[in-house]
């Protein structure tokens, strides 16, 4: 396998993690999490503004935090690390549904090590104070999210170059996060983007709601521990036409996976 950081198919947390004393010692909080957090947060935006955040600086961050998570409790499941590596030499576009803020730090580690790549990412991300350096300095594609059209024009332009660069692009079809997955809000921009740039997709399916959302801070939110992370990866898909059983075929993927999990 060529991801330095899970040289296997499938990875799943050992059943002898065990967390670590000073996550025990907050009581069943999540004070410990976030407060290494805003460490991590803290020292990744300083290399961001030395520009010193590379791939393979985003890449560990992005391990540092998956491993933190495990120190606090969280367990592991990630499947497909093989479908990462049949697309190791084009660009792909890789289409999730989306839960939580684990996602958006924990995918660089997963996919970064093989392939470059690259988020669509709410244009406020990238101008806030804190997460705005880190942000930027990985090149997103920023859309406002008030204005579909624009965004969709925004996506298929700045993708298609991204694309043709070599970069891959990871998107969110969802118009926010949310613990429910509503076919009817995931639309099939990533599928379009792939059919006018000539380039395959890799579904992707994932559980993460172990990380809640922030009642004051959106991405500063609880750890529950007892859930489980779930991530699944899955074949490179060619589209044909208009993409219709594609887009259909990702969203079934979702909708199995998602059942199977929430037995």
């Amino acid at each position: 396998m060529l991801n330095k950081y899970f040289p296997v198919n499938e990875y799943h947390t050992p059943k002898t993690q065990k967390r670590v004393i000073w996550d025990k010692l907050s009581l069943g909080t999540s004070f410990y999490f976030n407060l290494k957090f805003m460490y991590f947060l803290y020292k990744n935006r300083k290399l961001a503004l030395n520009n010193q955040y590379d791939t393979e600086r985003w890449a560990l961050s992005s391990f540092e935090i998956l491993k933190h998570l495990e120190d606090c409790g969280a367990k592991f499941h990630i499947e497909g690390f093989e479908h990462v590596d049949a697309v190791k030499d084009e660009p792909v576009i890789f289409v999730s549904n989306h839960m939580s803020t684990l996602e958006t730090m924990v995918f660089p580690c997963l996919v970064a090590p093989v392939k470059e790549a690259t988020f669509v990412v709410k244009d406020t991300l990238t101008t806030s104070n804190v997460f705005g350096p880190v942000m930027r300095a990985r090149n997103p594609i920023a859309v406002g999210r008030n204005d579909s059209r624009q965004d969709l024009i925004k996506v298929l332009s700045d993708g298609k170059q991204k694309l043709a660069e070599g970069t891959s692009i990871i998107i969110f079809p969802q118009s926010t996060r949310s613990n429910d997955f509503n076919p009817e809000k995931f639309n099939s921009l990533g599928v379009k983007l792939a059919q006018k740039s000539k380039v395959r997709v890799v579904p992707m399916a994932i559980k993460t709601d172990l990380w809640a959302n922030g009642k004051l801070i959106k991405d500063m939110g609880s750890i529950k521990r007892k859930k489980p992370v779930h991530i699944k990866f899955g074949t490179p898909l060619t589209i044909n036409g208009s993409g219709k059983d594609e887009h259909q075929f990702i969203v079934d993927f979702i909708k199995k996976n998602l059942e199977e999990w929430n037995k």
